[in-house]
């Protein structure tokens, strides 16, 4: 029998609580009491909207990507044209825009991806999903940038949709890790560089 939650809002008010908790301190760390102090609820209330505390992780994991994807959308969507569409993950992921880096607790797609690689397939395959699509999406802006003559026609698509994604990541690895957001406004240069090497 399929699990069904008691109220679509308390399931809500308890995603949003967490998001943040389960983005800083990960799967392993975030215990059920440390979601009954957030939320405010008692342990019966929580696991009557969810059924264990996977499932809490897997709705919170949504809800961070779907934040950041929302902020990534924003900046493709003001595009005119391919080359806009890609200089506007440079433009998100630096200063000032950065910040939201922090205030997210890090990227929900490199916080959950390292931490679940052996210890979750199911968070794994979540992370594994997103990650796809995202590469996906670079790939599609890649391609029509080429169809429509703004990129060369040489350029490796599925490499070059890595690569962005790669240094990105690891830009903000390297910010998180030395608490300095310059470092990642400094990374972005690297990945400016990569998309004006591609166009016309």
């Amino acid at each position: 029998m399929k699990f069904k939650p008691r109220s679509e809002s308390t399931r809500q008010f308890i995603i949003e609580s967490t998001a943040n908790l389960f983005n800083i301190k990960g799967y392993s760390g975030t215990s059920m009491s440390d979601i009954e102090e957030v939320t405010g609820l008692t342990k019966g209330s929580i696991y009557g909207n969810f059924d264990n505390k996977e499932e809490v992780a897997l709705a919170v994991f949504d809800y961070n990507l779907n934040a950041v994807l929302d902020k990534m959308a924003i900046g493709i969507d003001r595009a005119n044209t391919n080359k806009e569409k890609l200089l506007s993950y440079v433009e998100l992921y630096s200063l000032p825009k950065s910040q939201f880096v922090f205030q997210f607790g890090g990227c929900p797609l490199l916080n959950t991806g390292i931490e679940a690689d052996d210890t979750n397939p199911v968070l794994k395959k979540r992370v594994e999903m997103a990650l796809l699509a995202w590469k996906n999406k670079l790939s599609s802006i890649i391609k029509e940038g080429i169809e429509c003559g703004e990129f060369h026609s040489n350029t490796d698509i599925e490499l070059t949709a890595l690569s962005i994604i790669a240094i990105i990541q690891g830009g903000v690895f390297i910010a998180k890790t030395l608490n300095d957001l310059e470092k990642l406004d400094l990374i972005m240069k690297t990945l400016r560089r990569i998309i004006e090497d591609i166009c016309i």
